[in-house]
């Protein structure tokens, strides 16, 4: 029987979910996501996600790299923040970071009891396409939205990994068929699609357009973050098919 491929499109809706079974694809793609992915695609080690700025803070004195968003800027007393440019510098080969975003870091640690749990982007969609069909497991993509609310770019991304597994899982229903056609009105310029959504203007009002530009590429990572007791690391490549 094909596996279905599902999209929960809020944190919030969480609770109507049967999480064990299934591979979850958790994705913020302005930015956390994407910012993992880059990371991992740049060297770093592990990444601990965590909900809290108090916890993230007390994990600095273990020797840790700290990253902290909130409203989209980077939150004071912390090593980094959550723009993808900042992961690419050479010093964070072999580090372990430990990172707390509004929206990102908060969905992976609410999706802890499905079987696996991978970070997605459009950075590296092809990759977790094909790691998606090598699994054969049901896929439901977990959309970090903003504060609970639905947002448009994750939707896109759930709509653009409905697309590459169209011919090998089916839609679980009315929400992946959603995604799908947003995504295929918005594929040949997503920027433009997106430019009156809350969060692109979020960002531009922070004059972050740079890193929007960079997150809506796709496949320019092969790297899927996956998380093992807790922890993300970097999964071995899955060749793209």
């Amino acid at each position: 029987m094909m596996p279905l491929i599902d999209v929960c499109f809020s944190p919030e809706l969480l609770h109507l979910y049967e999480l064990p079974g299934k591979v979850v694809v958790v994705v913020d793609v302005l930015r956390a996501t994407s910012t993992m992915v880059t990371a991992f695609a740049h060297g770093i080690e592990k990444i601990i996600p965590v909900s809290s700025l108090e916890d993230c803070l007390n994990q600095k004195q273990a020797g840790y790299l700290t990253a902290a968003e909130r409203e989209g800027r980077k939150a004071e007393g912390f090593d980094l923040g959550n723009s993808p440019f900042s992961y690419m510098e050479p010093e964070i080969k072999g580090k372990t970071l430990v990172m707390t975003t509004t929206n990102g870091t908060h969905a992976i640690r609410l999706s802890m009891a499905a079987d696996k749990v991978v970070a997605g982007a459009f950075l590296n969609v092809g990759s977790v396409a094909a790691m998606a069909k090598a699994e054969g497991k049901d896929v439901l993509v977990v959309c970090a939205g903003w504060k609970g609310n639905f947002n448009l770019e994750d939707t896109l991304f759930a709509g653009a990994l409905a697309e590459r597994l169209k011919n090998d899982f089916k839609p679980a229903n009315d929400a992946t068929l959603a995604a799908q056609h947003l995504y295929r009105l918005a594929w040949t310029d997503k920027a433009a699609f997106l430019a009156d959504s809350s969060h692109v203007k979020r960002l531009k009002n922070l004059d972050i357009t740079k890193d929007i530009v960079f997150c809506l590429q796709e496949d320019v990572y092969d790297v899927i973050p996956i998380l093992e007791n807790e922890i993300l690391v970097k999964l071995q490549p899955v060749a793209v098919t």
